[in-house]
């Protein structure tokens, strides 16, 4: 499936090399080591939610390059001849399910994404596997836009600063992500949810 791990590691090291930073000067500006950024570009580790937005922020890099979204072409037949069209960009762009682009992260988080090519916003269905979460317990994140969460199934925790809350089924939540945050899962079985960060670009 498009969007493995491997695939991601080198975008974001091109990326990086785009914008003329070292490995080294990166990890520093995010507060990591710089082993840990080798290993998430060769794709021998896997980033955390944190550390992922974390990178393409300071990168200025959309989550469209981290996917590594392609355009699917259905061929039309027309009279005559045939063309094609792209399910996967323009308006009314259709994702089909097993076309979706995945991301396995650390900390047992999995996002897929639910639209072909949008910079503007982030449309996922994010699951949270038992014990998994954003950051580690005592790390909270933050970056630019704002969220919108619905929650499907499974119990999440959203701590906002120094606020706690639990999310079940049919629970909504919205908040500005520049306020330090942590998604967890505390339940025993998965969490799914659908999520959208609108103006993390921005």
């Amino acid at each position: 499936m498009p969007g493995e791990l491997g695939e991601i590691g080198s975008r974001l090291r091109e990326e990086r090399e785009r914008v003329r930073i070292s490995q080294r000067e990166l990890a520093r500006r995010l507060g990591v080591s710089a082993s840990l950024i080798s290993q998430i570009e060769s794709g021998q580790s896997k980033p955390s939610v944190s550390t992922l937005y974390a990178i393409v922020t300071e990168l200025g890099v959309s989550l469209d390059h981290v996917f590594q979204v392609h355009s699917h072409e259905t061929a039309v037949a027309i009279a005559g001849g045939t063309t094609t069209t792209s399910e996967g960009s323009g308006p009314g762009s259709v994702v089909r399910s097993e076309e979706r682009h995945a991301l396995d992260l650390a900390s047992g988080v999995r996002w897929e994404r639910l639209t072909s090519d949008d910079e503007d916003v982030d449309f996922l269905h994010v699951i949270y596997d038992v014990a998994g979460s954003s950051s580690p317990d005592d790390r909270l994140m933050r970056h630019p836009g704002r969220e919108y969460g619905y929650i499907i199934s499974g119990r999440l925790g959203v701590q906002l600063t120094f606020e706690r809350h639990e999310l079940g089924p049919g629970d909504s939540i919205s908040f500005e992500s520049t306020q330090p945050h942590r998604l967890w899962n505390l339940g025993d079985e998965p969490v799914h949810g659908i999520w959208f960060v609108v103006g993390r670009d921005g």
